[in-house]
């Protein structure tokens, strides 16, 4: 039995961007305490922080886990490392970015993982797609529910399905 719901953003920009996120959805699918809920479309966004790099492909997926938080944390950073991801530049370009946005409604604040996430406020190609996914979903310590959240977010950069 399954019983912590999470939210995780993907995101690409180098190489076969859509290849990197379906290779990251298929991992989460085979590994056997997890369980794929729902994914949203994937969105073609611009870059955050070092602007100079190819646009990304987004998503946000919804999965269900028996794993901890930091268990699942090892395990997204595992396939980051499968698909090639090198960490040298801070907001650099990425093969695959895979970042847990909300574990049910638990707040966590450690060296390693601080969730929900504390950006998600101000981005849009995370509230895009994961108000396509769950719209009513209220993240922990935000008042307000995704859908809320994408409509009054202030960063107002161009993201498209």
């Amino acid at each position: 039995m399954f019983c912590e719901n999470v939210f995780i953003g993907l995101g690409s920009n180098l190489g076969d961007r859509a290849q990197h996120l379906r290779a990251a959805r298929e991992k989460l699918r085979s590994h056997p305490e997890i369980a794929l809920r729902q994914q949203s479309s994937l969105y073609r966004t611009a870059p955050v922080g070092l602007l100079d790099q190819p646009e990304f492909l987004n998503q946000v997926i919804e999965i269900a886990t028996r794993l901890t938080p930091q268990a699942l944390l090892h395990t997204l950073l595992q396939i980051e490392r499968e698909l090639g991801r090198v960490r040298d530049k801070k907001w650099g370009p990425r093969t695959i970015d895979l970042d847990i946005l909300a574990f049910d409604q638990r707040r966590i604040n450690t060296a390693e993982l601080v969730v929900p996430h504390p950006e998600i406020r101000h981005r849009r190609f995370v509230l895009a797609p994961w108000a396509e996914i769950a719209p009513d979903f209220r993240p922990p310590e935000s008042g307000q529910t995704v859908a809320e959240l994408f409509a009054s977010c202030d960063d107002k950069s161009a993201v498209q399905v």
